[in-house]
């Protein structure tokens, strides 16, 4: 998301930041997020530039008003009002806004460490249980049946925002089960004005060990950083760090490929 979009979204989440965050706030941004999915001219009568902001907003409310709560339509008010690049943009806001939603309500009730946990956790397993991965992502297997599989799997161990957030993830709106829990995680940690790193290692890290990675990242990149560690038995000593586009790979492998690059010149 660029220019006029991110400053739009950028009034939405002040808008998100002004109300309480409830346990539907989430799910109704979601569901307005979906049905601009699936309508391409109220997607377009919404983002509309040649249109007054108050004209927009007074179509969302027709709308919405009864269907969703007052939170909710104040933050589509603010999202509306605003100029999109393109038509999708504001869709793809409300499906940020409401994980952020998800979050805020998660943080509110102490959560939120728990439920950036669990996520990982889930993410972890649906990457080693292969056939579960292929099921949740089977399009040709309806939604619920799916989201049905994943709310089994975690029923009374997890939050429920953790739940909530896992049967979205099943949607995905175009992204993978895997890249949804992603960047949840992200939407987590941004919360605590930190970054996530990603560090596969042959052997686990000690607690002292962690904190001093985590330190050292934190010195490097000038914020707090959260430690997603993953013990990976392939690698051949040393870790790799991963901090969105970033990679720091300080692996045995990798410093003999590099050392092969430089010998064949």
């Amino acid at each position: 998301m660029r220019g006029a979009s991110q400053e739009s979204l950028a009034r939405a989440e002040e808008a998100l930041a002004g109300v309480t965050a409830t346990e539907e706030l989430g799910a109704e941004l979601f569901s307005v997020a979906k049905v601009l999915d699936g309508n391409g001219a109220l997607r377009r009568a919404l983002t509309d530039p040649s249109r007054q902001a108050a004209a927009k907003a007074a179509l969302a409310e027709q709308l919405f008003s009864g269907k969703i709560s007052a939170q909710a339509r104040e933050i589509l008010t603010a999202a509306v009002s605003g100029r999109w690049v393109g038509s999708r943009d504001l869709g793809d806001a409300l499906d940020r806004l409401s994980v952020e939603a998800e979050m805020a309500y998660a943080d509110n009730r102490g959560k939120l460490d728990d439920v950036e946990d669990e996520l990982f956790r889930l993410e972890r397993v649906v990457a080693v249980e292969r056939a579960l991965s292929e099921k949740l992502s089977d399009r040709n297997i309806p939604m619920a049946p799916r989201q049905k599989l994943i709310r089994g799997l975690l029923q009374s161990k997890a939050d429920a925002t953790t739940v909530r957030l896992a049967e979205r993830a099943v949607d995905g709106r175009g992204r993978s089960f895997a890249a949804s829990l992603r960047s949840y995680q992200v939407a987590a940690a941004a919360r605590r004005n930190a970054s996530v790193a990603t560090v596969r290692v042959a052997t686990d890290l000690s607690e002292a060990d962690r904190t001093r990675l985590a330190e050292a990242l934190g010195r490097q990149y000038g914020r707090a950083i959260q430690l997603n560690v993953i013990v990976d038995p392939n690698m051949v000593g040393g870790v790799r760090v991963d901090i969105g586009d970033e990679v720091i790979d300080g692996t045995i492998a990798a410093r003999l490929d590099e050392a092969q690059r430089r010998i064949a010149g």
